[in-house]
């Protein structure tokens, strides 16, 4: 007889867990500490703004299987996603005016590099192959620093701006083996695994709400405000859940999925081994709908602003590694931001607009190679307790895809069964 599974958290990891085992037949409870679902990717109204914001800006590529997957497990409605037809990336250097948009073609053969008009200019199409170093320095637990040139043109315009958004660390000390899953999932896939897609109505309006409809519809139970105090071991195997508002006793049967954050999961786990250094992430808003044509997505370069997103009611920018930020007063931040935003985006001149920022200190682990060794694959010495989390091993950096590709492997420890087969079940071991 198959027993309850009970799912530690609500982020995109426990709800991708989740979903998996209810569509398996198993009966799951999720339990979230927050008075709503969606961990570090959801909505909220903020009152400043006077506009529905997310916790942070996030941008998926057409190759996000895993999370393309979600998204159909969940039955969320067509268009959530919105993006261009084809492969396409704008760019603005802030130090010199340029403009250009960067287009791979849709096939894995990369003849894009050998058209000017669809490269970076100034680029050759040699310079493209610099990355090649990355491949092998992922056999070898090196950073990109030690695998690859990190320096001029392309490096500026191209390769730190991408691998610093992907990674949300310094890319010359950032692990070479994760920088190349993500090189070999887009770019190496061909541009039809490179599309931009972003969540224009909201992370929890794509990701989270249909997920809790189609858990709801299978039956499976949420309880918010719960939080987990101890986990309870017994004969070798967890017995109990010791939450603030009393213990959950589990059956012979029973299991359960930790997907807490992982400092979270180390004090419930006393010798786990998981990331100890993480990265901030910035994210500034303005309440000012974008201009007639202004891209959805604009990746900047030569100044604070990284990467800028026109929503169709705000413009709002997302700076990675941001913890030389931490400490700027908000306003100073918003200001310095805004002189930029308005020069990108047709406003030059106008005042500040109603703005918000948000700092995430510990947005994701570190991704170099000593903190990506420290990541723990979705088994445990309990054979009831599996973990999942963007911080648990899946190869990739702390991302959406991550997150939710770590649900569907802690799933499929449990059942056996699910995406990627007998192969998948071994690498979540």
């Amino acid at each position: 007889m198959m027993g309850t599974v009970h799912v530690l958290g609500a982020g995109l990891a426990g709800l991708s867990a989740a979903l998996r085992l209810a569509k398996a037949g198993r009966r799951v409870v999720v339990h979230e500490a927050a008075k709503q679902a969606g961990g570090r990717c959801r909505s909220y109204f903020d009152p400043a703004l006077g506009l529905t914001i997310d916790n942070g800006n996030h941008l998926l590529l057409s190759g996000n299987r895993d999370a393309l997957d979600f998204l159909t497990l969940a039955g969320a409605p067509e268009g959530v996603l919105a993006g261009p037809d084809e492969a396409a990336f704008a760019f603005a250097d802030l130090g010199t005016g340029e403009r250009w948009t960067l287009r791979p073609n849709a096939g894995r053969l990369p003849w894009w590099v050998l058209d000017a008009r669809r490269r970076v200019p100034g680029s050759r199409a040699r310079d493209y192959l610099a990355p090649l170093g990355i491949f092998r320095g992922a056999t070898k637990a090196a950073t990109i620093g030690e695998s690859m040139a990190c320096e001029g043109l392309l490096w500026d315009r191209l390769w730190r701006p991408v691998l610093l958004a992907a990674l949300n660390t310094e890319p010359q000390e950032s692990d070479a083996g994760l920088a190349a899953t993500i090189l070999r999932e887009t770019l190496g896939a061909g541009g039809r695994a490179c599309r931009p897609l972003v969540a224009v109505e909201g992370l929890s309006a794509a990701f989270v709400d249909p997920a809790l409809a189609a858990l709801k519809q299978a039956g499976a139970e949420l309880r918010l405000g719960r939080r987990l105090r101890a986990l309870g071991v017994e004969g070798g195997r967890l017995a109990r859940l010791d939450f603030a508002d009393g213990p959950e006793e589990l059956g012979p049967n029973d299991a359960a999925v930790l997907a807490l954050p992982a400092w979270v999961a180390a004090d419930l786990m006393p010798g786990l081994d998981t990331p100890q250094s993480h990265r901030s992430i910035v994210n500034a808003h303005f309440a000012l709908p974008p201009k007639p044509g202004a891209p959805l997505l604009l990746g900047v370069v030569g100044g604070v602003t990284e990467w800028l997103f026109s929503y169709p009611d705000r413009l709002s920018v997302t700076i990675s590694g941001a913890d030389r930020l931490l400490d700027v007063p908000r306003e100073d931040l918003a200001r310095t931001i805004w002189d930029e935003v308005s020069r990108l985006s047709g406003f030059a001149g106008e005042p500040l607009p109603r703005w918000q920022i948000v700092k995430e200190k510990r947005a994701t682990f570190a991704a170099t190679p000593a903190e990506a060794a420290r990541r723990p694959g979705a088994r445990t010495h309990i054979p009831n307790l599996v973990l999942a989390g963007d911080w648990t091993a899946t190869g990739l950096p702390s991302t959406i895809e991550g997150a939710i590709r770590s649900g569907a492997r802690a799933a499929q420890v449990l059942t056996g069964v699910g995406a990627g087969g007998d192969a998948a079940l071994r690498g979540a071991a």
